[in-house]
């Protein structure tokens, strides 16, 4: 066997991604058996490192997060949970680099920061990444009310989300040509942002989210009118993507008990994916995905569908080569590119659809044990890199990270 030595810089990423099928299961193992050249990889590391070399590794990735013992669930430990939430704490507050997504109609117009044009998301290079930044410490606070920078990011959070700084958030999408900004990315996150306020009894979060319902109502209002006006879905990999939007608008109107809005996402997911068959897999990825088009619609109509029928649509959606195809991890070439770092991010959003899609499916289908091993794996292949020392990518993986980990 020719076998291709693998640089010491290297090992870790190699090793977080295979470690757990290594050192834990022969039936995990199974679901590489087939790639002779991730064969190769894996003798070759374990030649390297040793076994003890390799249960460190594994120790460390652990201190960030481990499975339950069926492999069905992530659990994210207050190491992990304060790891991340170091990031989008240096970078909702800090303007600049900045990508602007506005329509100028003016010198006067053209001629404003990032804070001038958004005073509460403002910051983490775009609207949208500072949005979900918002969410996910919320998220972590939420969830580890004793984290260390629990009180950085209360602070943070009152400073930003303050009833004038929403005020203008909200006029911004009343000004010329600018109703669809953020559409329906943006829109998405900020409804999810809510989602979790609603879910939470604490005093903080009830004045955020009291704060927050007038930008949340001009966004439900956006989206109603809208729904009726989308002809055809946008099943890009990136931003616009139609299905991710309806995910987290459907379980932002779930939460609000906004049964209005909630019985329209559901009429136009039905109109726009109920008849998709043998959805091209095997096209994905594109090179800048950080969403799988076709998991992200899947994701959607589980939501939309009763688990029979859900059964009934998946079982004509994919090919069983299409769904095979998902498995394979994206290749990250270069994570100082902006947009090629998104891969990182569709390991971590196919991880979190396949574990969703997973619980679905029945205990003897096949389909099943393979999209949970798979969102293993992929979530072992990007959350090393999290934080890469690039801020094309560190201004909002992590937000992903949390996401996929919490669900």
């Amino acid at each position: 066997m020719n076998v291709k030595i693998i640089n010491k810089a290297n090992y870790s990423s190699l090793s977080i991604t295979f470690l757990h099928k290594i050192t834990n299961s022969t039936t995990s193992f199974n679901l590489y058996s087939n790639s002779i050249h991730t064969m190769k990889r894996i003798f070759v590391l374990i030649a390297l490192l040793g076994i003890t070399g390799l249960q460190s590794l594994l120790a460390q990735a652990q201190k960030f997060y481990y499975l339950t013992s069926d492999s069905s669930q992530f659990v994210l430990t207050d190491t992990g949970a304060k790891y991340l939430a170091a990031l989008p704490l240096r970078c909702i507050q800090q303007e600049y680099p900045n990508k602007v997504n506005h329509v100028a109609i003016s010198d006067s117009s053209q001629l404003l920061t990032p804070k001038q044009l958004h005073p509460a998301f403002y910051g983490c290079f775009d609207w949208h990444s500072t949005v979900h930044g918002h969410w996910m410490l919320v998220a972590l606070l939420k969830k580890f009310p004793h984290l260390p920078e629990a009180a950085m990011i209360r602070k943070k959070l009152n400073e930003n989300i303050t009833p004038e700084n929403i005020a203008r958030e909200a006029a911004y999408f009343n000004t010329p040509l600018n109703s669809s900004f953020e559409r329906t990315y943006g829109w998405a996150w900020l409804l999810q942002l809510q989602k979790e306020l609603l879910g939470w009894n604490n005093p903080d979060a009830i004045q955020w989210r009291k704060t927050l319902e007038p930008l949340c109502d001009t966004v439900v209002n956006l989206w109603m009118r809208f729904l009726p006006k989308q002809t055809y879905p946008n099943r890009t990999g990136v931003h616009p993507n139609t299905a991710f939007g309806m995910v987290l608008a459907l379980d932002y109107a779930r939460a609000a008990h906004n049964t209005v809005f909630e019985q329209a996402l559901i009429h136009a997911a039905k109109k726009l994916f109920l008849n998709d068959k043998k959805i091209p897999a095997l096209w994905e990825p594109d090179g800048t995905d950080f969403l799988s088009p076709s998991l992200e619609e899947a994701d959607l109509m589980r939501r939309v569908l009763n688990k029979t029928q859900f059964l009934q649509w998946f079982n004509q959606f994919y090919t069983p080569a299409g769904l095979q195809h998902l498995t394979v991890l994206p290749v990250v070439s270069d994570r100082n590119d902006l947009t090629i770092v998104h891969l990182d991010g569709l390991a971590l959003s196919r991880s979190w659809c396949m574990q969703g899609i997973a619980k679905l499916l029945p205990n003897n289908d096949p389909r099943k044990k393979m999209l949970q091993r798979s969102a293993i794996a992929h979530m072992n292949a990007s959350l090393p890199h999290i934080a890469s020392g690039s801020y094309g990518g560190e201004h909002w993986l992590a937000s992903f990270a949390v996401y996929a980990l919490l669900q």
